[in-house]
């Protein structure tokens, strides 16, 4: 049990430290959410700089600031938060790419990865050009606001930084006395986070399969209803979306959990994560800053109104996008470079146009 313990600690350091790292970039992704001129461009850059810090409440912080210092339109900021949404997925997929010396492993673990991706990916193609023709989420998000403006802004209780900080800040301390301090300290993450990963599987698999077993089909992901609550109050309690969907990844790649078990807690993870926005945009007494954070909410809780009757889409095809990647090297690298692609390519049509 210590094992299990210790290793799960070092697995979440090491996304904690990846998303810290990542965060360095902080000051470069407020930038390219300032130079948003249009709506589609918004979207592009909600994608590129949700990619690049990896945490979607980070994102949506900023744009909430931005909004309430008058520095950002709200018609503007809400296809951010919509491209915020596809963005936050990277992490995921990286610790999918840990059970690759298995082709079974991966490719069950690969599909749990990219089934938020492709959730995502289907709302925005609905709901955007939805959005921009009627503004349907502005003026829900609007009604809303009227029922919270004034109230003052709220700290909720993060378990993870009281067991994770003191770690966070030692290792920060030891790369800043080294030169690229945030480049090695990416490498490094990723490194403890391809070992940890590898042991715990290997751990979860020796000692407590059965157990495990029990406890995920007959409590956490008992029915969708069950997986639901469980990823918004995981999430709303760890403040952080990359963090809650990536735990999931080593069950699935160890066969514990489905992609079907596994998507209505990615829709609850998705709800839960608006949770640090809302208190942000809470605090700055802002209304249009409120009414940023609920457009948050409300542009998942559509999706969820729309895809999961249809959830046979994004589940379909992460079944199919992780069956072929896993079937052979050759289309592993295909889908991963396109995967990459996909993120961070758009950045240069923004910078050219």
């Amino acid at each position: 049990m210590l094992t299990i313990i210790v290793t799960i600690y070092l697995f979440l350091l090491s996304i904690k430290l990846l998303g810290h790292s990542f965060k360095q970039f902080k000051d470069l992704a407020e930038v390219m959410i300032k130079m948003t001129s249009n709506p589609f461009a918004g979207l592009i850059i909600g994608i590129v700089a949700t990619s690049l810090i990896q945490s979607s409440s980070t994102t949506t912080a900023i744009v909430v600031g931005l909004v309430a210092g008058n520095a950002l339109s709200l018609s503007n900021a809400i296809p951010i938060i919509m491209g915020a949404n596809i963005g936050t997925t990277v992490t995921n997929t990286l610790v999918s790419l840990g059970h690759i010396k298995s082709r079974e492993e991966f490719r069950r673990a690969f599909s749990a990865s990219i089934v938020h991706d492709f959730f995502n990916i289907c709302v925005v193609i609905v709901l955007f050009p939805v959005e921009m023709k009627f503004h349907i989420i502005e003026r829900t998000a609007s009604l809303l606001k009227h029922g919270f403006f004034g109230a003052g802004g709220l700290k909720m209780f993060n378990p993870l930084k009281i067991v994770l900080n003191p770690a966070i800040s030692w290792l920060d301390h030891i790369f800043s006395l080294l030169p690229y301090k945030s480049a090695l300290m990416i490498v490094f993450s990723l490194l403890l986070m391809f070992a940890s990963l590898t042991f715990l599987v290997k751990t979860i698999r020796v000692l407590m399969l059965t157990k495990m077993e029990v406890i995920i089909g007959n409590y956490l992901f008992r029915n969708d209803i069950f997986g639901f609550i469980f990823g918004i109050l995981m999430t709303a309690i760890v403040q952080s979306s990359s963090v809650t969907t990536s735990l999931i990844i080593p069950l699935a790649g160890a066969g514990l959990v489905s992609v079907r078990q596994i998507f209505p807690y990615t829709l609850g993870a998705n709800i839960g994560t608006t949770v640090t926005a809302i208190l942000a945009a809470m605090a700055t007494q802002n209304s249009v800053a409120i009414t940023v954070a609920f457009s948050h909410l409300c542009f998942n809780i559509f999706g969820i109104l729309l895809f999961y009757p249809l959830k046979f889409i994004p589940i379909r095809l992460a079944l199919f996008v992780g069956d072929k990647a896993g079937s052979s090297t050759k289309h592993l690298i295909l889908f991963i470079t396109v995967y990459i692609l996909l993120h961070f390519v758009p950045v240069a049509l923004i910078f050219l146009t």
